[in-house]
């Protein structure tokens, strides 16, 4: 079914460096494809690979270093040399696991077992986040918009402080969410008044008309509403739409995933997956009133779930997802021509290992090795099967980790390397040891 292409509005590219950052020749390959694919901007969520300084200085990675302020503003120079805008995210509320691990800011967490929510409470925070998007924002000259985060604030008003605040009859935790983003949003608003500020909308969805009205976030800040499913509810989510319309917050933006949100360890993304996404999205902006006006969408592909979490799927993995749902948008559709000149743009290729599973779960299940109750000519075939693609592995493994290091420090190969391949590897070497224990018993020796 064909749809209208994505109506006027910037198709942004989301960048999440908190995990697997590419190296900064691998970006600016990036950034070209990027702009090759139909992008019109980034949107960089640098984590702890900005170069914070000061008293922030600790925030900077210790696995890999952080990008130099010169590689930042190199960045930002060659995105807009290809018509690119650079908005970057910097997280100010939810998802502050980077910044709350550090021992000396444990102070600041909503609660002491949750690392990612920051206190609404007291000054540190606050001057913390404000100290945090002073140095982002002043080494992105020409900035004109700017992320502030602020999505799953898990455990907000579970804190000790929250609780003797919302003893108060008629405070609300949804009160405690806008006091802490609106102060937030207005200083940024009264240091740089020329900035858009964009914030994630989860936390306001559950809010009625009149709470939106009121909250102060009018005239203030730019809700990006997020929906990664395959199956997203398009009459749901334009009456959120107009909800967020009718009560002020005019300006909006949609974001949708090309990788990273199918699951926590996935490694290769599902494109059909992130096309059907796309697909909803379209349907969503030809049905939304002309008083919504959506700004654009930005095409989020998450690097980890969150800071703590394993390595989603990485970069490479994903450009061909990437290209169908940017193609998508451009074209309002997705068929057999545009996936044929995607995937032979990007020599898409994949390997299958069903037969081998299928034959190690009919003949050599652990019920069968217990009792040595096996099929040797099947069992031997298994082991040759098996052998064959160890063997394969381990040589494509040697030439992937090459490959990595030239685009991602050494630690990013060492970690997907433990994480992908040694436990693909490992029941392979498990399988071929334990015939070769069972064979003898069950084969008459010459």
């Amino acid at each position: 079914m064909q749809t209208a292409p994505w109506p006027k509005g910037k198709k942004i590219v989301h960048l999440d460096l908190k995990g697997a950052p590419p190296r900064i020749d691998y970006i600016y390959r990036l950034i070209e494809l990027f702009a090759q694919l139909g992008a019109d901007g980034l949107l960089v969520e640098y984590e702890d690979m900005f170069p914070y300084s000061g008293e922030l200085s600790l925030l900077q990675a210790t696995a890999h270093p952080a990008y130099s302020h010169e590689e930042v503003l190199s960045i930002q120079d060659v995105a807009r040399s290809k018509g690119l805008e650079v908005i970057p995210l910097v997280q100010t509320f939810g998802h502050m696991e980077f910044v709350l691990k550090q021992r000396s800011l444990w102070g600041l967490r909503e609660l002491s077992q949750c690392l990612g929510t920051l206190s609404p409470h007291g000054e540190g925070g606050p001057r913390l986040v404000l100290e945090m998007l002073r140095q982002v924002v002043e080494l992105h000259p020409g900035l004109s918009t700017l992320h502030i985060g602020a999505d799953e604030v898990y455990m907000l008003g579970e804190g000790e402080e929250s609780k003797r605040w919302l003893s108060t009859p008629g405070r609300t935790v949804e009160q405690l969410f806008l006091s802490h983003v609106t102060r937030v949003a207005g200083a940024v608003k009264e240091a740089w008044p020329h900035l858009s500020i964009v914030m994630w909308d989860d936390m306001l969805r559950g809010m009625s008309h009149d709470t939106l009205k009121a909250s102060g976030l009018v005239g203030l800040i730019q809700p990006m509403l997020w929906d990664y499913n395959p199956g997203l509810n398009v009459e749901e989510t334009v009456s959120l739409l107009e909800k967020y319309c009718a009560a002020g917050l005019t300006d909006l933006w949609a974001a949708s995933a090309f990788k990273g949100a199918s699951g926590v360890h996935t490694s290769v993304p599902g494109t059909q997956r992130h096309v059907d996404n796309h697909l909803q999205w379209l349907r969503v902006a030809g049905a939304v009133s002309p008083g919504v006006r959506l700004l654009g969408i930005a095409l989020t592909g998450w690097q980890r779930y969150d800071h703590m979490s394993v390595l989603c799927e990485l970069m490479p993995l994903a450009l061909p997802s990437l290209a169908s749902c940017l193609q998508t948008l451009i074209q309002g559709h997705f068929g057999p021509q545009v996936q044929a000149a995607v995937t032979g743009a990007l020599d898409i290729s994949s390997v299958e290992m069903d037969t081998l599973d299928r034959y190690v779960r009919g003949w050599f299940s652990p019920y069968h090795r217990q009792r040595r109750a096996i099929n040797p000519l099947i069992c031997m075939q298994i082991q040759s099967q098996a052998t064959t693609l160890l063997t394969m592995l381990e040589e494509r493994a040697g030439v992937a980790r090459v490959e990595m290091e030239r685009l991602y420090p050494d630690s990013t190969a060492q970690e997907w390397m433990e994480q992908h391949l040694s436990p693909v590897a490992e029941p392979l070497r498990r399988i071929t040891e334990e015939i070769s224990v069972c064979l003898p018993e069950m084969v008459p020796q010459q």
